[in-house]
């Protein structure tokens, strides 16, 4: 057997070694206190921060979901990144943990050096804007298994908290204020749906993306991509200096799934709609398929990424920080006495 059977099989050595010299550029700038050594070795290694008394690790995974078909679409994959640190990052920020560092895990049907580093570069921007490091990953070429122009992109990240710090919720209590937090979009979630309102399974659909709406002053592809929004500096700002009671990351399954799980039993929470500006692509959606209001608030965010609860009289202040923190925020609602659960109203 020749030397290049491996390369014949599909996967190419060579390829490799390049993608991984393409990226150490992007890696060194995440670079944070903490980081032992470069990416290279077996395993990514990371000195627990000094300081805590009762530090809890605090860990989360996710992926990006099909999403990631508008960018193979739009041929672009510098931001699908940013969109998988910010699925792990902003959940394990909702217990009051300040991300350490993150390992992304690409498998990609053909290993081209220059698609990898978009990809990863996205990953690093992302953690950069998380305040994290990237430690390690792993691209993995799947030929046969994938399409020679597809990939998929998982993460995985820890976090550090205070035992005492946690947001778990046991601090909420009837007469907290709901403050939504701005998002940047879709997020990425509810990409199935989306991709069967705009068509993108059919022959047109680069043609879809590429048409500008009035509507969103955009792209259908460009709002389509927009990444998700990271919020871990402007929620641990928030923590330290106003502090919260309970918080959701409203992602998969909306506000109907999402806002249940930052309450504890007896509590329910009261949203008021038209208290924040639902973004035009919700609009847009909700009208091209005639989707009722409930299901809608159960698959998107509607334009609010997160939901934070504060005692009242720091409702204002709570405000205030954020938008100084560059979010934009609104009082959205309040906790209620009642069955653990939501109400839109």
């Amino acid at each position: 057997m020749s030397e290049n059977a491996y390369k014949q099989a599909g996967v190419d050595v060579e390829a490799g070694y390049e993608s991984v010299r393409l990226i150490k550029d992007d890696v060194k700038k995440t670079a944070i206190e903490g980081v032992i050594g470069g990416i290279g070795g077996f395993g990514g290694l990371f000195e627990v921060p000094k300081g805590y008394e009762e530090p809890v690790l605090v860990s989360g995974t996710d992926g990006v979901g099909t999403k990631i078909r508008v960018a193979f679409l739009m041929d672009k994959h510098d931001t699908i990144g940013q969109d998988c640190v910010a699925m792990c990052v902003n959940d394990i920020a909702c217990s009051g943990a300040r991300p350490l560092f993150f390992l992304d895990y690409l498998a990609i049907g053909k290993n081209v050096p220059e698609k990898v580093a978009k990809i990863v570069k996205g990953v690093a921007d992302g953690c950069v804007k998380a305040g994290c490091a990237l430690v390690g990953g792993e691209t993995a070429e799947h030929p046969g298994l994938m399409p020679e122009d597809e990939y998929d992109l998982g993460g995985f990240s820890v976090g550090i908290v205070e035992k005492s710090k946690i947001t778990d919720g046991k601090k909420a209590s009837a007469g907290n204020v709901l403050i939504g937090i701005a998002s940047s979009g879709i997020h990425s979630n509810g990409y199935s749906l989306v991709r069967k309102l705009f068509g993108l399974n059919d022959d047109n659909a680069r043609e879809t993306l590429g048409k500008y709406s009035e509507e969103l002053g955009k792209t259908i592809g460009e709002e389509l991509l927009t990444p998700t929004r990271i919020y871990v500096k402007p929620l641990l700002k928030l923590i330290d200096e106003v502090g919260i009671n309970t918080v959701s990351h409203i992602t998969g399954g909306g506000f109907i799934e999402n806002v249940p799980r930052m309450l504890p039993e007896g509590l329910r929470a009261v949203i008021r709609k038209g208290s924040w500006k639902v973004l035009p692509i919700f609009e847009m959606m909700q009208r091209m398929g005639d989707i009722p209001e409930r299901d809608m608030y159960n698959t998107f965010n509607m334009g609010l990424g997160m939901i934070v609860a504060v005692d009242a009289d720091k409702a204002d202040t709570a405000v205030k920080c954020l938008e100084e923190a560059g979010e934009t925020a609104y009082i959205v609602g309040e906790l209620i006495t009642g069955e653990k659960g939501v109400d839109i109203i």
